[in-house]
Formats: C-alpha cells, sequence, structure tokens
C-alpha cells in the first residue's frame, strides 16, 4: 500500500477514474445501461494500469537500492531483468558499476604502490643519511688526523651526490608518471647520442681498463636527445658496473625499415634467469647487483624509452653478460 502515497500514482488512477465516469456520462444518452460497463472497463483498465506502474516503481526501487549499495562500496552486479527502458537504463547502470569497481581496483592498486615506493625511497634514502650522520660525529674528533678527515668529507660528498641523484631520478620518474614530461622528439643520428651517453663513464672506464666500442654508421632515430642521453647513460652505467676490469662493453647500432635497433652488450656475469622478469621494476635489486646499487636507474631508461614510443627489453648472451635491447621504430606516415 506503500505505492498509494506515490503522487505520481495517486494522480494517474485519479485521472483514469475522472475520464471514466466522463466518458459513461457523457456516453450514458446514446447507450444508456451500458454506460455502466463502460464505466467498469474504465476501472478495468486502471486497474491494470495501477499494477504495471506498481511493477514499474518496483524495479526503479531495486536500481535505487542496487546504486545505494554501490555508494557503500559494495561490488554488485544488476541482472538483466527488466524491459524497455528500464533493461536500458539497466545496462548503462551496469556498466557504470563495471567502470566504477575498475576504478576503484586501479586506484586501491595506486594506493599500496604508491605506499610501497615511499617506502622503498625512505630504505633508499635513510642508508646516505646514515652514512653522512656517522661521518659528521667522527668528523667533531679533535684528535682527527688530516687524512681522515679528507677521507670522511669525500665519503660525505659521495653520499650528498648520490642523494641529490636519488632525488632528481625520482622526480623526473614522477614527471614522466604524471605524463607532464615534455618530450622534444626530432630525427637525429644514434652516434651523436651515444657518443656524449659515453663521455661521462670515461674516466671510470679507463680506471678499470674497460673498453667501449661503438659500431655504428648513420642510423637514425626520432627522439628526444637530452632523454635518451639520460636513459642510454643509465644502461652504459649498468653495463660498466657489472663488467669485469679489462672488459669491454659494446654499442651496436642497426637500422632497417621498421625501426633502429641499439643493442648494449657487457661481458659479465649475466643475469640469473629468476631476475630477468624483474629487471626494469622500480627498486628492484637483483642478485648480482651491487651494494651501492639504488634501483632505479633501468626502470628509468625503460620509462624514458617507453614514452617516446620505444620497447627495451634484456637477455643474456650465449657468451656470457647481458644483453640490452631499445628498438625505436619508424614513424608512420
Amino acid at each position: 500500500m506503500k505505492y498509494l502515497r506515490n503522487q505520481d500514482v495517486l494522480r494517474e488512477i485519479f485521472l483514469s477514474f475522472v475520464i471514466g465516469v466522463i466518458c459513461s456520462l457523457v456516453t450514458y444518452p446514446v447507450i444508456g445501461g451500458y454506460a455502466i460497463l463502460f464505466l467498469l472497463l474504465a476501472l478495468v483498465l486502471a486497474a491494470v494500469h495501477y499494477y504495471f506502474s506498481i511493477k514499474r516503481y518496483q524495479q526503479i526501487a531495486q536500481l535505487s537500492l542496487s546504486l545505494d549499495k554501490v555508494l557503500h562500496g559494495n561490488a554488485i552486479q544488476i541482472d538483466d531483468q527488466y524491459e524497455g527502458e528500464l533493461s536500458i537504463l539497466s545496462d548503462e547502470i551496469s556498466k557504470m558499476i563495471i567502470k566504477l569497481n575498475e576504478q576503484t581496483e586501479l586506484l586501491q592498486k595506486d594506493k599500496v604502490r604508491l605506499t610501497n615506493a615511499i617506502a622503498d625511497i625512505f630504505h633508499q634514502m635513510r642508508t646516505p643519511l646514515t652514512s653522512i650522520n656517522l661521518s659528521l660525529t667522527v668528523l667533531n674528533d679533535e684528535h682527527l688526523s688530516n687524512d681522515k678527515a679528507l677521507y670522511y668529507r669525500r665519503d660525505i660528498k659521495k653520499q650528498l651526490e648520490k642523494l641529490q641523484w636519488l632525488i632528481e631520478t625520482l622526480l623526473k620518474m614522477s614527471k614522466i608518471d604524471a605524463k607532464t614530461a615534455i618530450f622534444h622528439r626530432h630525427e637525429i643520428l644514434a652516434k651523436d647520442i651515444l657518443t656524449k651517453a659515453i663521455e661521462p663513464f670515461a674516466i671510470p672506464m679507463e680506471l678499470k681498463e674497460q673498453k667501449c666500442v661503438l659500431n655504428c654508421s648513420n642510423e637514425k632515430m626520432f627522439v628526444d636527445e637530452q632523454w635518451m642521453m639520460e636513459a642510454f647513460s643509465n644502461l652504459i652505467k649498468n653495463a660498466m658496473e657489472h663488467t669485469p676490469d679489462g672488459g669491454t662493453i659494446q654499442l651496436n647500432v642497426s637500422e632497417n625499415p621498421l625501426y633502429t635497433e641499439v643493442i648494449v652488450q657487457d661481458n659479465g656475469e649475466g643475469i640469473p634467469e629468476e631476475d630477468i622478469p624483474y629487471m626494469f621494476e622500480r627498486f628492484y635489486k637483483g642478485r648480482n647487483a651491487k651494494p651501492e646499487s639504488v634501483g632505479i636507474g633501468l626502470a628509468f631508461a625503460r620509462m624514458i624509452i617507453t614514452a617516446q614510443n620505444g620497447i627495451i627489453s634484456v637477455k643474456n648472451n650465449p657468451d656470457g653478460g647481458a644483453c640490452f635491447s631499445v628498438r625505436f621504430y619508424k614513424q608512420i606516415i
């Protein structure tokens, strides 16, 4: 009986009754006693109309209840048991609920990922900060020799540089994540980018008696020069750290009608097979990672490359060492 309190339902019943009475009065002089049957027929039609109105309102109430459950965070599925316009409305609501559920799952994953990232960042920053704090404590010793003082100052400088690199890299990664990083892509020779990317490592490689061999001619890439220098620098740095003293790092560039490929190859210990699927994950440290490794260099390189429609992969060389492949496909005109 609650539907009788519904103003729309009452209005429809009242109008049906009034129309039936008016029609009966108008037709009475013509059809006589049959006007009463006409009135009864009008009442039956009003009752049928009332029945279907109640059914429709019940269905709407069910949809409203389902939406209320969604608002309270419950995952539900609406069965398509309606007809006509309500069926269309039900389908649209179902699509909306599916979309909301997907967005909720993504937000939850982002929340977990953010929590883990903050924990990883804190862990990575704590190590150099602890080292700096210990070095400063030692430097307060009045009896500390000049050689020792110089050693600890250099250590502080080294840890500060590590912190600076970590913070700057994380800021750049956050820009790429937020899609606010600007890439000025243009056609450039691969050898120009790689030559500049190698330069910062010339002295460290010389000290380790390592050789870096660049095999390329006039292959071209359509990329942002500065960003790609940073990506290749991280790949070269990784290769240098895992190449033994006196070893060789090779940069091989090739081009075909489909893509330009750069292969960064070392002759180090290679990558354990179980680590390969996770090599480009942020803050991941493989079994062969150096103690000072932060675990974001390769992840950063991949972000730069994929943001410019490139792909990167890694595998082990049959003769030993790791092999990173970077491909940039030609622009489709």
